[in-house]
């Protein structure tokens, strides 16, 4: 009576259901009817019609008119067999033909394509099958599975049709009302586009439907992958609809779109949801299609199982498994399609990001840019682009996850009833747990990001000046400080990964404690278990393990991107460099007066009560560096700005430059500008690359520029001509060459104003001279505005107007004549009054000595061979696949107990798991048969297991933790002693973007991804041999199967593999030029704006964007092709388990294949084995692509050592005497090369102070080189009291020494940590040299010894900086002094001071000067002079200077004309 009761009922509901759809299938053919005869549009289906996209819509009502008409033939079958007409049916089939065959005869019309897309009756057929529901679960209430699949399929075709229409609809509007340039292909389709010009060029390349669907084209690449090492020659093109340029005008367009609307707080993520919304908005489709499809599994799965236990109904046992293996190839398409499209979209985005990242700071100024360290803005490119990009990823699966758990609920509450409810409750309950633990992962990245940023500063740093370092042996303090800053990163890094492992842990035992508490409250309730209800739940178990696990690692994804867009968002808000009140006047315009074109006319730059700060937030008075500035620069003219160090000389220029705030009044400049700096910028290249700088190359005035700038012989003597390569920061040049190369840019690009700052100052005094009259006086330049900031006598001499500036005030200006007779006059006649009276050159001793110049500036072959012989090689990388070792050492930085911990925990977890399923199938086939136990004993066991299993996934969670901080930790420990050990030579041959790299992306995925993939392989890996190990336990005859698999598996595996490996060391070799590209022009962004050449390197970054975009592009289509292949090779599987389960439920063969429960749990295994293989593949893949990360650090864990042992210890207080002799020393940079020193003697005595003079290149710096062991000698000794060098200690030996470096060095700190680091004097001493060396004020005015020196010590100028250097090694108190041109670039004044101090403080010193000016050795007790690696001349200077035929007499002449 009861039963007779539920099929009354649910007649009921299924006439009230077919009525229900008989209802919504009138109205839409009603709806599409109106819209035909009301719509006006004609023909506008041409514009699409010949998409794949449209062709598939026409191919979905035909097969939806091909259901509809087998279920009329079905109904007409039954009323012939059974006489009985089931009227609701027949309504329901009628109306869903009427409306396919209305919408088949709709699309053969002109406009029905357009009838559609309209924007009601697209959504109504967007909905329309939400109506169906509860028809479908009608349908799903029968017995027969034909019945079911046709219920399945006509909703299936009913949701694509509804979304493609949508898809077409969306795709038209947003062609009409955006750029058409912006559109992307949606889902499946390359060749979709609606810019009708591409069309033609889209056909031609495109491939076939089937190879893209199939991935065809990859495998080429995958055979020359397999037999050779692949080049980039051998990569994918990408698609037209990647090019960098494009991505990066598209994401600019819509950032500036948000910068206009949102001035104040602009965001990146609006700017990326303008540019990408909506292909991501179609991917979301897709993935919405695919999760449903995914859900199709354990429905059929459940029907199979239930078709099993009856021992009946074969054919139907075979539907379901023919549509299990359908099912699963479906999916397996479009698992990887989605994963293709989302890829592109992704590198798309991640090029756009990187190169507006890029472009920001070319047009950034430098007062701008000053809020923002250098590290922090090279962790932007690096890390905060990636982390950025990540979005792509998470944002969908923040609602796929919870949908697919929702879902799987749903699903379960049909099986297992409210006793789900349970499992529910512990997934509630984790919701507030799980956002507590992401708002304290959000703070720990947070604090990390910027620790992180602050540890690269400091290795960029640390590379930056790591030849001083050396020099002062202060590496070793250097690389405390970054170990002091990477400590506080792995503190916030630790934090974040226990944080990350309590997730994990909660997550991952939610599926056990699910199936506890589940199975346990649904049999406690008094319902039978079976094996049907069993295994669709663990099936659908299986399913909710990816989006649990997954859950909380997407939520820190989306944190991480959102915290990373946030500060690019900021950083890309910042003001572009030109100032409102700095003009730029080409020409005069026919609207302005005639006053202000006589203005043009006459003046080259007008500054008007101008104040600049190199703050970007100016707050004091005192942060002007430039006071209420007016003065009038005329055209034409050679203007001599002098002043004392620090008077604001090289701060003139960049306010002129725009470089600088402007806080009041204004800068006004006609014409273009060239702008040379006080420290010359070289980039990567040629040397023709470096002057010609993008500008055609003209041979005759190429040439006129090389023989101005005195570069002629220089070059001629290199063996590659001017094709000769330059490393990073000209590493291969000594400092004159870099400086005249320099000048022969601005030269040769030519400009109304040349602004040169101290540009003479690097190079010798002939030098000096030759280029004042060949070049800044000659022909290419005379007739142009010339501003040189200097104090060289012969440039003021020769100046037509000279500017005196003093603290930041133009205190006065005027002619040579007026200046001569000025009170100002001193700032020069100094060094005039040591030398003989001068004579001011004229036209014909400039003609005499332009003449006679080969014999001054000849430069010194041999060191000019050496130089460039010193070649930046091509980034290396490794051949075959990553190697044993590599995974060992990784391992050992781990520890191997750990490493031990991880691997037993992870397999004795498994373990617990199959335990788990196996008592499951045991309490199933127990209860069948018999009652042999209680279920509070079924339950006991099951809880065992939980608990079990639960613990050992805490171990496992937390082990990697631990492993992964402390590899990351002694990765860097290790990478970072190998490289303070590392001689000069090999970071003069590595670009310091390469080890920079290591430091900041290889050294991020040690930390980061490396132990996230690694733990996603060990569960794979241990989760694939329990399904294997269950399988063939279950049913035997799979072992039959199991070896041929596992061979096809290892040889397509194997096949890619090697594809894979050098696939991703391409990729990581064309990531580093991005990072080198970037470090150059942040260095040198001024010089790149002065000559508005940002287009120039826009274009060379986007270049190496654009070979990186190309690698990326094909590891992923690489990875795609070997995915796609696992996954139809896996449902094969799944097809072979379930027809063995078919064939072995006939009762009436001899043999057979389990129980019900354990062919239950056989099948429920073979389900997840699609996505397990698949992804374990994946994960070894990637594992093996980020193992190369530790494989490029080992690689720098192998450069050449230091000798830094000796056998001589050394007393306090040496050296005693100073004594230094130089008995036979050869010097060589390579052994095939010339020497650079060759069989050098000469002896210091202790006390004495000494000059060493000689032309560019001539071999001075290497004697210093020599002396501090920076290059080993390759024969002779070298003694400093006695004692032989090579003895000592490198460190000990250069600690005992004090030196002023060529470059002035000051690091990121207190000015008190500059002078002093190790904390060992007195504020007294310290104050007592500073005002010694004529730097006190400036240190008082900038706030005292606590003063905060920003990086690269921009704080103060350079010729501060050298007083700061010279400071700094007097505090040192060594009885040996070092000092390399430290006068070059401070004003006569301050330089006969500083001479004057050196040789009163230094008295009983040893002091070893090298110089260009002749003034700085004149006083000297000796002097030796050098040319060609060889001692020439040595002697007191002013005996030589007696001596007419002496080379120092000639060189004293030289400099004086």
């Amino acid at each position: 009576m009861k039963q007779m009761t539920m099929l009354m009922t649910m007649h009921s509901f299924s006439t009230v259901f077919a009525f229900f759809g008989f209802g919504v299938n009138l109205i839409s053919v009603a709806m599409i009817v109106v819209f035909r005869f009301t719509s006006r549009s004609r023909g506008r289906n041409k514009l699409i019609a010949q998409s794949c996209l449209t062709k598939f819509l026409y191919l979905l009502p035909a097969f939806g008119l091909g259901l509809s008409l087998y279920d009329l033939v079905l109904l007409l079958k039954q009323l012939l067999q059974e006489n009985h007409i089931v009227y609701h049916e027949w309504f329901f089939s009628c109306s869903q033909f009427s409306l396919w065959v209305t919408i088949m005869l709709l699309l053969l019309c002109n406009c029905g394509l357009t009838v559609l897309c309209t924007k009601v009756l697209s959504l109504w057929l967007v909905m329309k099958p939400l109506f169906g529901i509860p028809h479908l679960l009608n349908v799903y209430s029968s017995s027969k599975v034909i019945d079911y699949l046709r219920g399945s399929s006509s909703m299936l075709v009913d949701i694509i049709f509804g979304l493609v229409v949508n898809i077409i609809r969306l795709m038209k509007a947003s062609s009409e009302s955006r750029n058409p340039g912006l559109l992307e292909d949606p889902l499946l389709l390359h060749n979709l586009d609606l810019e009708k010009s591409h069309l033609g060029d889209i056909n031609e390349k495109a491939l076939s439907f089937w190879h893209l669907l199939i991935f065809k084209h990859v495998s080429s690449l995958i055979d020359r992958g397999a037999i050779k090492q692949l080049e980039f020659d051998d990569l994918i093109q990408p698609p037209d609809e990647m090019k960098v340029t494009s991505c990066h005008s598209t994401l600019l367009s819509c950032w500036m779109h948000e910068k206009n609307k949102n001035s104040a707080h602009p965001s990146l993520f609006k700017a990326i949801c303008y540019a990408y919304g909506w292909p991501y908005f179609c991917l979301g489709l897709l993935k919405a299609v695919n999760d449903c499809i995914g859900f199709l599994a354990p429905l059929l799965l459940n029907k199979l199982i239930w078709f099993l236990q009856k021992g009946s109904g074969h054919v139907d046992g075979y539907i379901l498994v023919m549509s299990l293996g359908i099912v699963s190839i479906i999916k397996s398409f479009l698992d990887t399609q989605y994963t293709f499209h989302l890829s592109k979209l992704k590198l798309k985005l991640r090029s756009g990001v990187m190169t507006i990242i890029y472009q920001k700071c070319l047009c950034v100024n430098l007062a701008e840019r000053s809020k923002f360290s250098e590290g922090e803005i090279q962790t932007f490119m690096s890390i905060d682009a990636d982390r950025t990009v990540n979005l792509c990823n998470s944002f969908h699966d923040l609602w796929s996850l919870p949908l697919q758990i929702g879902v799987a609920l749903s699903m379960l509450y049909t099986q297992v009833k409210f006793a789900f409810v349970s499992g529910v409750t512990i997934t509630i309950l984790l919701i507030p747990v799980n956002k507590w633990l992401s708002t304290l992962i959000a703070r720990a990245t947070e604090k990390m990001m910027k620790q992180k940023d602050e540890r690269i500063r400091r290795a960029g740093e640390m590379l930056t000046y790591i030849h001083a370092l050396k020099m002062y042996s202060w590496e070793v303090l250097f690389a405390d400080h970054l170990r002091d800053a990477r400590s506080l990163e792995v503190k916030y890094l630790s934090t974040r990964k226990y944080l990350d492992a309590w997730c994990v842990f909660f997550w991952a035992t939610t599926p056990t404690l699910f199936s506890l508490f589940t199975f346990g409250l649904f049999s406690l309730t008094g319902h039978p278990l079976n094996a049907a209800i069993v295994f669709t739940c663990v099936a659908l178990f299986n399913i909710l393990i990816s989006p649990l696990n997954s859950f909380p690692w997407v939520i820190n994804g989306l944190i991480d991107a959102f915290i990373s867009a946030r500060r690019l968002s900021t950083f890309l808000a910042c003001p572009d460099h030109k100032s409102e009140r700095v003009h730029i006047v080409d020409k005069p315009s026919t609207s302005i007066s005639e006053g202000q074109v006589d203005c043009y006319q006459e003046t080259a730059i007008a500054i008007l009560d101008a104040s600049c700060a190199w703050s970007h937030n100016y707050v004091e008075k005192q942060d002007l560096v430039l006071n209420r500035i007016t003065i009038e620069l005329p055209k034409g003219l050679l203007i001599a700005v002098i002043g004392e160090v620090g008077s604001g000389k090289s701060s003139l220029l960049n306010s002129v430059l725009g470089e600088m705030q402007l806080i009041c009044g204004s800068i006004d400049y006609y014409g273009s500008i060239a702008y040379v700096s006080q420290v010359s910028w070289i980039f990567s290249g040629t040397i023709r690359d470096n002057i010609l700088f993008g500008n055609r190359y003209e041979a005759k005035r190429y040439s006129e520029v090389l023989v101005a700038c005195a570069l002629d012989v220089d070059i001629s003597l290199m063996i590659g001509g001017d094709q000769s390569y330059i490393g990073e920061k000209g590493v291969n040049l000594s400092g004159g060459q870099k400086a005249r190369l320099a000048l022969a840019r601005a030269l040769y690009h030519g400009a109304d104003i040349f602004l040169l700052d101290d540009v003479l100052s690097a190079v010798d005094a002939q030098v000096a001279s030759s280029i004042l009259s060949n070049a800044i006086l000659g022909p290419l330049m005379n007739q142009h505005t010339r501003v040189l900031c200097t104090h060289n006598l012969q440039a003021v001499s020769s100046a037509d107007m000279i500017v005196v500036m003093d603290k930041g005030y133009v205190k006065w200006t005027g002619s040579l004549a007026e200046f001569t007779v000025s009170q100002y006059s001193r700032i020069i006649s100094l060094e005039n009054s040591i030398l003989s009276p001068t004579q001011h050159p004229t036209e014909e001793r400039s003609t005499q000595l332009l003449d006679n110049s080969d014999h001054f500036i000849l430069p010194d072959e041999d060191s000019l061979n050496i130089s460039k012989e010193i070649q930046v090689d091509a980034e290396s990388r490794k051949e075959g696949r990553v190697e044993l070792n590599i995974y060992k050492n990784y391992a050992e930085f781990s520890s191997w107990s750990v490493t031990i911990v991880i691997l037993l925990s992870a397999f004795l977890m498994q373990a617990s798991r199959n335990g788990n399923d196996l008592w499951l199938a045991f309490w199933v086939d127990t209860t069948a048969k018999v009652e042999k136990y209680s279920t509070s004993f079924y339950l006991t066991i099951l809880g065992i297991f939980c608990i079990v299993n639960s613990s050992l996934t805490l171990v496992r969670a937390f082990s990697f933790a631990f492993g992964g901080l402390r590899a990351a930790l002694r990765v860097h420990t290790e990478l970072l002693n190998k490289l303070i050990n590392a001689p000069v030579r090999f970071f003069d041959q590595t670009p310091s973007g390469r080890i920079l790299n290591r430091f900041s992306s290889d050294l991020y995925t040690i930390d980061d991804s490396l132990p996230f993939i690694l733990n996603i392989l060990l569960a794979n890996f241990v989760g694939i041999l329990g399904i294997l190990i269950v399988l063939s336990y279950v049913q035997v005859i799979f072992l039959f199967l199991l070896l041929p698999f596992w061979y096809i598996y290892n040889k397509l595996q194997l096949y890619y593999r090697a594809t894979s490996r050098e696939l991703r060391r391409l990729d990581s070799v064309s990531r580093s030029p991005i990072y080198s590209s970037f470090s150059e022009t942040l260095e040198g962004s001024p010089i790149i704006r002065s000559f508005r050449a940002e287009e120039r390197q826009l274009g060379r970054f986007i270049e190496h964007i654009a070979l990186y975009q190309q690698t990326s592009y094909t590891e992923q289509v690489a990875s795609l092709w070997l995915s796609l292949r696992l996954q139809l090779l896996a449902a094969f599987i799944i097809s072979f388990v379930g027809v063995v389960a078919v064939i072995g439920c006939r009762g009436d063969l001899p043999v057979t294949f389990g129980t019900p429960g354990l062919v239950g749990l056989a099948l429920s295994y073979a389900a997840p084995f699609v996505s397990q293989l698949s992804s374990f593949l994946s994960s070894f893949t990637e594992t093996e692509k980020e193992m190369v990360s530790v494989e490029r650090v080992l690689q720098y864990m192998d450069v050449p050592q230091e000798d830094l042992h000796g056998c001589q210890s050394l007393l306090p207080g040496w050296p005693f005497e100073g004594k230094i002799e130089f008995q036979n020393v050869t010097l060589q940079y390579m052994p095939s090369l010339p020497a650079a020193l060759l069989d050098v003697t000469f002896t210091i005595a202790g006390g004495t102070q000494v000059g060493i003079i000689g032309r560019t290149g001539a071999g001075k710096s290497s004697i210093l080189n020599a002396l501090f062991r920076l290059t080993p000698i390759c024969g002779g000794f070298i003694f400093v009291d006695g004692l032989d060098v090579t003895h000592i200690p490198v460190r000990d030996l250069r600690s005992h020494f004090a030196v002023v470096p060529q470059m002035p060095f000051l690091f990121e700190g207190s000015l008190r940590d500059n002078l002093d680091p190790y904390g060992a004097l007195r504020d007294a001493k310290i104050w007592e040299v500073l005002e010694k060396c004529h730097i006190k004020d400036e240190v008082v005015a900038a706030g005292g010894l606590d003063f905060h020196i920003k990086e690269g010590g921009i704080s103060f100028s350079v010729g501060q900086r050298q007083l700061i250097c010279l400071a700094r090694a007097l505090l040192k108190s060594s009885k040996v002094l070092c000092l390399d041109e430290c006068s070059a670039n401070v004003d006569t004044q301050t330089a006969l001071v500083l001479q004057n101090a050196i040789y009163r403080e230094c008295r009983g010193m040893t002091v070893i000067t090298i110089a260009h000016r002749i003034s700085a050795v004149l006083n000297m007790d000796n002097i030796l002079i050098l040319e060609q690696g060889l001692l020439v001349e040595e002697g007191n200077p002013k005996v030589l200077l007696q001596d007419e035929c002496s080379r120092f007499s000639s060189f004293f002449k030289a400099s004086t004309m």
